[in-house]
């Protein structure tokens, strides 16, 4: 990520430097972007990252292929991974975490708070069918034992269980867990620890090093003008306002 080293290099040579604003032109700006080397490798090995850990796997094939580079971890439990993953999404919970101890059963039985998320995403796919009695008994029987072990357990059950109290969701206070973005936010949360448990990292690398270009950038933003990037998806530098 030569850009976000240079930024950084920039402003500590700025820190050292009288307080005004300096401009750097486009020229400059281009000529240390030139003078840092990056190797297509390092470069590749990101976009491979970055694959794997999302679950792109045919992509990820192709890019192998094309480029030589090998993934840290066999492309066939990507397939496996992505099946959990999208069992969550689509409502079918009980499938994924049958699914999660077929790959691994420590998985669950090693962290708590993933088999209570999933079993409160159940509750909240039987309060979303309308079946309220099943509702009631699973919460009873399933969750409410975690619960009195667990306060932060208890407070989300309860949260969950209040959906029941509202024929109109629209004007419930928590009626947000019926939102597929909770769907999405268990997926995640399953793929996480899947990815955990095969010893590869669980956010891929280059959005957090997007991430830091963008707090590097803010931070030279208050002491230069320069070239910098405002559209990450084009990465175009543009000319600084003067």
């Amino acid at each position: 990520m030569s850009l976000f080293w240079i930024v950084i290099r920039q402003l500590a040579e700025i820190e050292a430097m009288a307080t005004s604003k300096k401009v750097i032109t486009r020229e400059e700006w281009e000529k240390k972007l030139n003078d840092v080397k990056i190797r297509k490798e390092d470069m590749n090995k990101l976009v491979m990252n970055f694959l794997v850990t999302e679950g792109y796997v045919e992509a990820a094939e192709k890019f192998r292929m094309e480029s030589g580079t090998e993934p840290d971890i066999d492309l066939a439990t990507i397939t496996d991974r992505m099946a959990v993953k999208k069992a969550v999404q689509c409502g079918n919970v009980e499938d994924a975490i049958e699914k999660v101890n077929d790959l691994n059963p420590e998985i669950l039985d090693t962290n708590p708070q993933l088999f209570f998320h999933l079993q409160q995403q159940r509750l909240i796919e039987l309060i979303r069918n309308g079946k309220v009695e099943e509702a009631l008994e699973f919460a009873q029987e399933e969750l409410a034992p975690r619960g009195e072990e667990n306060q932060t357990f208890l407070e989300e059950l309860e949260r969950t269980v209040a959906l029941l109290a509202f024929e109109d969701v629209s004007n419930c206070p928590v009626g947000d867990l019926l939102d597929i973005s909770q769907r999405l936010k268990t997926a995640s949360e399953v793929n996480a620890a899947i990815l955990t448990s095969q010893s590869h990292e669980k956010d891929p690398k280059l959005p957090s090093l997007l991430k830091m270009l963008i707090w590097a950038q803010n931070q030279l933003d208050e002491k230069a003008a320069y070239p910098r990037i405002n559209n990450l998806s084009t990465a175009a530098l543009e000319d600084p306002a003067v």
